[in-house]
């Protein structure tokens, strides 16, 4: 390195000390140096292993006087999260991976090895990746989910070389993809697009296999090189009918289907819940307002005015009183965490004789519940609030489209619910929360599967009217908890990192928008700058970038706030019939507010912070199957649009190539670097273009622009896309370049 000093001379100190030369004051003013924290920072950067203390003294000829100033550089390094201690007087390059670390693999290349990150990943950015080596002769290759401790090796910037040291029983993994008949037996095409690989099936382990069916395997003994042999262990159904596209992201993600016996018997043995001492709101004319494909309904509202504010009522399905503590049907809920909802099905967290019988507030029908009643002021203040549990007999079943166009044509109607919500909303406003537009795609399946239509949801007031009211709850059972001093399953959303404000403050700068700095920064700056531009070409894609710049949300029996809603405190109460989180919030306010003996137990208290660790992970589980599940409607809707035309928006720049998205179904495509234009193509990642030098076309981030539709594949999910033309910009400079100049007759001299 170019800041390093020289090494010191191998020569004794006695030696030294009689040499003849004394020392020039430069040389012992360079001796003397401390060196610079950039350099350090190299230096850790470089290293293999951990160095010592006294490696860093001697790789930069520190003085003994200069020592205990280094010492406070590299805990000055350690505060600002540019190194981390890695053992007695040992540190590493802050983020930097173990030599010896439990990775999980996430995919396969094309020569058939695994690629491995980090089972435990706490640092900014990105994990690592994983080059996995292959495994010793005689044992399976890797699948996708196996888990291994690994010996690891840095062989870059964020990469690293591993090798397997010991499995972790029960966690091999598995394969799931299209069987395709071969001579020899078959092979398997995987359904995920981050396998490039694929596995070969000798003709004794296909166990019936049929061309394009959907399987599941597991790897066999091979050769450490060449084709990975396998072998099919379950048959999932074809994957040309379009009812299977689902069964792939369920396959693929594994989500249980399957409920256990004990489960299954638990719940058909359920019985309606008898009033007893539960408060008595059946002649509460509480309402369900839920979307016209709801499965399950689980929360009821009602409104009422008051001298100087409103009355609320959100009664919510009383799941605990039949999935208690310890039971079959309580390890099941717990173990799947949430629903998971595809456009053809329903994976419910509980069986169909609770989520959609006994606990669903179906109209008519005596339900038992869990309600907070709410008083506001006009402004939307909250004034108090008290929990109980009651009997309730919902007085109608409406979807939003029919309460909006029901107060739409007469104020009358609904006219309480909207009042309250008006003044929710605008306490909503002073708090200044973060209002993304990013409206959902709803796919429309016909009776044979197929899809009709591709369509963004409407976003109606009656949709925000029930979100007010749910997080009005939300925030008030957060609050209970604190007040029982009891433990509360908390619903948080950490403020974004730094190195993610810094993308996207590069990003807005490429359309002159300015940020504040990351420690003053609160949700209304954010939403001002969708206010900025809204209603602009590039509003959906800043609306997706500052997306993609918070945190994820997640649970957490430690409360950090929520920063998206700008709100202190804040837990998930409202969906108890498909979110476990729920769950445990009802038991914690039963426990605390004594409204029953099947409240929280000591047990699960102790177990809050695996629990919220294991329904995080559920959860962003779900939201990947049912992405995975839409983008491989959306590619089974196109596919039999290969070769059109569709306007599209640029959402992703890459030295690989662009990512656009369908202005008419919102379906993302690549295009690869091979589908641009003929030219030297040059990536700039600050201002998020691709340049080419010969035509001076430019892509950018936001810009709009025609493409082909040159593939898409139904088993993975994947468009290619392919470019119609030059940008709109480069043809008209184009253009004009092309355009002969009026020539002018040459002055003659007089």
């Amino acid at each position: 390195m170019a800041e390093r000093a020289a090494p010191l001379h191998t020569t004794s100190m006695k030696t030294r000390h009689k040499q003849t030369n004394p020392k020039t004051p430069e040389t012992l003013n360079r001796r003397a140096a401390l060196p610079s924290r950039d350099s350090v920072k190299r230096f850790l950067a470089e290293a293999q292993g951990a160095p010592h203390f006294r490696d860093i003294i001697r790789a930069f000829s520190v003085a003994p006087e200069n020592r205990k100033a280094l010492r406070g550089m590299m805990k000055s390094l350690e505060a600002e999260g540019h190194a981390e201690r890695a053992g007695r007087k040992r540190h590493t390059e802050a983020g930097r991976l173990p030599e010896n670390a439990l990775v999980e693999v996430t995919g396969i290349d094309r020569d058939g090895e695994a690629i491995a990150r980090p089972v435990v990943w706490d640092a900014p950015g990105r994990a690592p990746v994983i080059f996995m080596q292959p495994e010793r002769k005689g044992a399976a290759a890797l699948a996708p989910g196996a888990k291994v401790l690994a010996q690891l090796k840095r062989i870059g910037p964020d990469k690293y070389e591993g090798r397997t040291i010991k499995r972790v029983e029960g966690q091999s993994g598995s394969i799931v993809g299209v069987f395709h008949k071969t001579p020899q037996g078959g092979r398997i095409e995987p359904v995920d697009r981050r396998q490039k690989g694929e596995w070969v099936v000798p003709e004794s382990e296909v166990m019936g296999a049929m061309e394009a069916e959907i399987v599941r395997a597991e790897p066999l003994p091979g050769k450490a090189f060449g084709p990975k042999p396998a072998r099919v262990t379950e048959r999932l159904g074809n994957a040309e009918d379009a009812r299977s596209v689902s069964l792939i992201a369920i396959a693929q993600h594994g989500i249980p289907m399957e409920f256990s016996d004990g489960t299954r018997r638990d719940a058909k043995k359920a019985k309606p819940v008898a009033l007893g001492k539960r408060a008595d709101l059946r002649e509460l004319p509480l309402i369900t307002i839920d979307g016209s494909d709801a499965r399950d309904f689980d929360d009821a509202v009602f409104a009422a005015p008051e001298p100087h504010g409103y009355r609320l009522i959100v009664a919510i399905a009383d799941v605990a009183h039949y999935v208690k503590p310890g039971s079959a049907l309580d390890r099941d809920a717990r173990m799947r965490g949430n629903s998971c909802y595809f456009p053809d099905r329903v994976v419910p967290m509980l069986p169909e004789e609770l989520s959609n019988g006994l606990c669903s507030l179906k109209p008519g029908e005596e339900r038992g519940c869990l309600f907070v009643e709410m008083h506001i002021d006009v402004h939307g203040t909250k004034l108090r609030h008290a929990f109980g549990r009651g009997l309730m007999r919902s007085a109608a079943r409406k979807t939003y489209e029919e309460v909006q166009e029901e107060f739409e044509d007469n104020p009358e109607n609904h006219a309480h619910l909207y009042a309250a919500y008006h003044a929710l909303s605008e306490a909503r406003e002073r708090r200044g929360t973060l209002n993304l537009d990013l409206p959902e795609r709803k796919v429309t399946l016909g009776d044979d599967g197929q899809v009709q239509n591709v369509a963004p949801r409407p976003r109606l007031a009656a949709h925000k009217l029930i979100e007010e009211f749910m997080i009005l709850a939300n925030v008030c059972a957060a609050e209970e908890l604190e007040r029982l001093k009891l433990p509360c399953m908390y619903r948080v959303h950490a403020p974004p990192t730094q190195e993610k404000l810094d993308n996207l403050r590069n990003f807005l700068a490429t359309l002159e928008i300015s940020l504040k700095p990351g420690g003053q920064l609160h949700p209304r700056d954010l939403d001002g700058v969708l206010r900025v531009v809204e209603g602009t070409p590039s509003a959906p894609l800043v609306n997706e970038t500052i997306l993609r710049s918070q945190s994820q949300a997640e649970y957490s029996p430690e409360n950090l706030g929520h920063f998206g809603l700008a709100l202190s405190r804040y837990a998930h109460f409202t969906s108890p019939i498909r979110r476990y989180a729920d769950l445990l919030v009802h038991r914690a306010l039963i426990r605390g507010l004594k409204l029953g003996n099947d409240g929280l137990t000591e047990e699960e208290m102790h177990a809050f912070a695996d629990t919220a660790e294991n329904i995080t992970a559920t959860e962003r589980r779900a939201t990947l199957a049912e992405r995975d599940s839409t983008d491989r409607y959306l590619a089974l809707y196109l596919q039999h649009r290969i070769g059109e035309l569709f306007q599209a928006r640029i959402s992703g720049v890459t030295k690989f190539g662009l990512f656009a998205t369908l202005t008419e179904s919102g379906a993302s495509g690549f295009l690869s670097m091979a589908s641009l234009p003929d030219d030297y193509w040059v990536f700039d990642e600050r201002a998020q273009t691709l340049s080419g030098r010969r035509s001076r076309a430019v892509y950018s981030l936001a810009q709009e622009l025609e493409v082909r539709l040159n593939e898409a594949k139904p088993v993975t999910g994947g468009l290619l896309l392919g470019v119609a033309g030059l940008p709109a910009a480069t043809r008209q400079r184009m253009d004009s370049l092309a355009k002969p100049t009026k020539k002018t007759k040459p002055k003659q001299n007089r």
